[in-house]
């Protein structure tokens, strides 16, 4: 018996271990892009999210929720890595 309960718990460790982690969707760091950088994101969120949908009013979502849309949005309207920064910086920084 002793045997089973040790087994399984060596198996459980195991399988534990061997998971993977869950990802969380990460946050463009708040306000690092300058005022030049945050102005060039207000016109890529115009022109490029502009040309398939409405605008949406940046004030309609919360910073957070914005992080989602944005992870989703970025590489259908081929944003890069700095574009996408850009563009939320602006987005939040509309809302204030």
């Amino acid at each position: 018996m002793k045997k089973i309960i040790a087994v399984a718990s060596l198996t459980a460790v195991l399988l534990t271990s061997c998971t993977p982690k869950a990802t969380t969707a990460s946050a463009p760091a708040a306000a690092v892009s300058t005022a030049e950088q945050i102005a060039q994101g207000k016109t890529i969120f115009e022109n490029s999210c502009g040309r398939c949908h409405k605008l949406p009013d940046p004030a309609a979502h919360t910073s957070v929720q914005w992080v989602g849309i944005m992870n989703s949005m970025a590489p259908k309207a081929k944003l890069t890595d700095e574009q996408h920064q850009w563009v939320y910086d602006y987005i939040v920084s509309a809302k204030k």
